[in-house]
């Protein structure tokens, strides 16, 4: 889906969200910083992707999470790419960096899941009641084989 040959060269970073978000996700939300970066949230997808100018005829693109509560992650991964106006290999880059993010977060989801399974460290006040138990069981049999000896 690339622009035409007249608007190829006057490709911009603000001529490129709409189109892009439309590629990108169903449900979506454009909007610009104040730095001059555009960011598309796919809200039912979770995600966020950020474009910025790059140096001279290329755009900086950034993907991250949409954390519970709609705040933004930082990013998870980035890339620059040519500004030649090419909406669909934009599109199969911002896919790629999307699948980084996702793959992140599953590993952080089966990392905390992995903690969270594990038992934590038992306190030292369980370890030494634990103790102080069997050393007052090992001093009554103690006390029990010394009576039965010598008395």
């Amino acid at each position: 889906m690339p622009l035409s040959d007249d608007r190829r060269q006057a490709a911009t970073v603000a001529d490129l969200p709409a189109p892009l978000a439309k590629l990108l996700w169903r449900q979506h939300t454009v909007y610009r910083e104040r730095g001059g970066t555009v960011v598309i949230r796919g809200e039912d997808a979770g995600r966020w992707i950020s474009l910025a100018s790059h140096g001279s005829g290329r755009v900086r693109v950034r993907a991250g999470r949409i954390l519970d509560g709609g705040t933004t992650a930082p990013a998870r991964a980035e890339t620059t790419v040519p500004l030649d106006g090419d909406i669909a290999r934009l599109a199969a880059c911002c896919r790629g960096l999307l699948a980084e993010t996702a793959g992140a977060r599953e590993a952080d989801a089966s990392a905390s899941a992995a903690t969270a399974a594990r038992p934590g460290p038992r306190s030292r006040k369980g370890r030494s009641r634990r103790g102080t138990t069997v050393l007052v069981c090992a001093a009554v049999v103690v006390g029990l084989i010394a009576a039965s000896i010598f008395g």
